[in-house]
């Protein structure tokens, strides 16, 4: 008898062991019918189930965050195979969507979940020629942080993460100086996963209207060439008809603030610190997604989640094209002689939308007695808004043939490094010819922005000069995949350049001077071997008054004119090597 019920112990445990979990997939944003979203722990549980349950799901932890906790990436491929080497040697396109990096903006991670579930159940097609990538919650520890109250006016979810990350970082602004991990995490993603489509999922709020979704493309005329004509011409009107088919009326980004957008509005201009800023600079169409906060979450949730299909739909019926695209993008602006680092509006050039908003009138503020902006939801109308979508260059730079930057400046390396630029060292001490910026103007913030003081309106004055340079210092030739990145980062004017988020701050400090009463008579001394310069100082203080009231800034003048004056002080540190 013994021995009988042994038997049947143990065939009950093995039947047991064979089975699979019975996983309840049902997300906690569609339990709460559209009132709550997901917390973190919810998300990573979701996705470890979705991917123990379907073997075309794959979940991997790729890097650190400032949360301590490790950044995950969940892959969707139909044909199962999730080495991104094995996946680049096939014809399929990569979307890659990034969820939570303003946590309180969480629209995007349950439409995801909800995509993705509803994919590999068979609910809507599976993409044949599109692997779907999403990172389901980039600010960990912000979505941690959860709150119900600083999304101020946002209606819904009842709880939900903060804007900043665990360290108080906006990491929608920290994609080129990567002062996060969260930053440098993203950037070994991007580059394993290689994207050709990205999207990043947000909610905004600077004007009420009838909108529950808006599309934010990355501007076109800076991506430039025929990639950007197709984001400009073809994929976003693509993107907005066929929401329309079903039923979900989208616009651009209203790009206002307590004003009406009637008055018309401007396109918004993504620099590189921003997630599609950074993306385009290696020829990824890139696009975020603004659903309006004033909308019931449940609502824009939905939306967003439509977005995303349509998306895919349009990588799916435009693949060939877009590759061929993609591949010829760097090519084309390689070609160019130069190179843009800064675009103003261009005023003779405009788009008309027909804009569905509400009527919004001036009235006093019973609060602090002056006027405020009140909108009518009962006046909804249709008109049509000048939309300012074209961009012109600014500020231009001839594009060198590479650039030569001393092993010193290690922090530049790294980052370089970690955008897999192609690099090598120099073999042995050696006198080479190059372009040398001297930084002439520039200025600086008087409030911190994300950490830094930063820099703008920066001016260089260039000289040919012959430098010696030592062996294991970096050669960096920009005829490479990173080319629109080293630019941009290199090239001091730049808006997001290292040297404007204070990276070469330390060139910028005197480090040797002189004692006035032993400098005076060296300084006379000078004058009298120099009659050019003795000339050039009776003009200036002839001219300038300050400068002949400043006894001090006339000796201190001399002294930039001499031998004596340190050759680093304003030099910018990163060489030129001109074609």
């Amino acid at each position: 008898m013994k021995k009988i019920l042994l038997v049947l112990v143990f065939v009950t445990a093995c039947n047991t062991s064979n089975k699979k979990p019975v996983y309840d997939f049902e997300t906690h944003f569609e339990k709460t019918k559209g009132l709550e979203t997901a917390t973190y722990q919810q998300t990573i549980k979701f996705y470890n189930n979705l991917a123990e349950a379907y073997p075309e799901i794959s979940i991997d932890s790729v890097g650190e965050t400032d949360s301590g906790k490790p950044l995950h990436i969940i892959t969707l491929n139909i044909d199962k195979v999730f080495s991104f080497s094995e996946i680049h040697k096939t014809e399929k396109r990569i979307l890659l969507i990034n969820n939570g990096i303003h946590p309180g903006e969480s629209d995007g991670i349950d439409a995801t979940m909800m995509l993705f579930k509803d994919i590999v159940q068979g609910k809507i097609e599976a993409p044949k020629n599109t692997i779907l990538v999403t990172i389901p919650i980039y600010n960990i520890g912000g979505s941690l942080n959860r709150n119900s109250t600083t999304r101020t006016n946002q209606n819904g979810p009842k709880a939900y993460g903060f804007r900043g990350n665990a360290r108080n970082y906006d990491l929608n602004r920290d994609f080129i100086k990567c002062d996060t991990k969260n930053a440098k995490t993203f950037a070994k993603i991007f580059h394993l996963v290689k994207p050709d489509v990205f999207i990043d999922n947000h909610v905004s709020n600077g004007a009420d209207y009838q909108y529950a979704l808006t599309h934010l493309f990355t501007q076109h005329n800076k991506l430039g060439g025929s990639l950007g004509n197709y984001m400009h011409t073809k994929m976003m009107p693509k993107l907005e008809e066929k929401l329309a088919i079903k039923h979900w009326d989208i616009t651009p980004y209203v790009n206002v603030f307590n004003e009406v957008p009637e008055n018309g509005f401007s396109q918004f201009m993504d620099y590189p610190r921003y997630s599609t800023g950074y993306t385009t600079l290696f020829n990824t169409l890139g696009m975020m997604v603004e659903t309006h906060m004033l909308k019931p979450y449940k609502q824009r949730v939905e939306g967003t989640y439509e977005l995303m299909k349509s998306m895919i739909e349009i990588v799916e019926e435009d693949g060939e094209a877009l590759s061929k695209l993609k591949k010829n993008a760097l090519l084309e602006i390689q070609n160019q002689k130069k190179y843009v680092l800064d675009w103003e509006i261009d005023t003779t050039k405009t788009s008309i939308l027909n804009f569905k908003g509400f009527e919004g009138e001036t009235i006093k503020s019973d609060i602090t007695g002056f006027n405020r902006l009140k909108y009518d939801r009962t006046k909804p109308f249709t008109k049509q808004v000048t939309y300012q979508n074209y961009f012109k260059p600014t500020i231009e730079v001839e594009i060198p043939k590479g650039y030569i930057i001393p092993q010193g400046w290690y922090n530049i390396i790294d980052l370089l490094k970690l955008n897999n630029a192609e690099m090598t060292t120099i073999k042995k001490d050696t006198i080479i010819t190059v372009e040398a910026y001297k930084i002439a103007d520039y200025e600086t913030r008087q409030m911190p922005y994300e950490g830094h003081y930063q820099h703008y309106n920066t001016n260089v004055e260039k000289a040919e000069k012959s430098i010696q340079f030592l062996k294991g210092d970096y050669i960096i030739y920009t005829n490479q995949h990173a080319f629109r990145y080293l630019i941009e980062t290199l090239e001091p004017q730049a808006p997001d350049s290292f040297f404007n988020w204070n990276f070469f701050d330390t060139i910028l400090q005197q480090k040797e001077g002189f004692s006035p009463y032993v400098w005076e008579d060296k300084a006379l001394e000078i004058l009298a071997e120099n009659p050019k310069l003795q000339i050039a100082f009776n003009t200036k203080k002839s001219y300038e008054k300050d400068f002949a009231n400043n006894w001090y800034e006339q000796l201190d003048w001399i002294h930039k004119q001499s031998e004596y004056y340190e050759k680093a002080h304003m030099q910018y540190p990163v060489f030129r090597i001109s074609n």
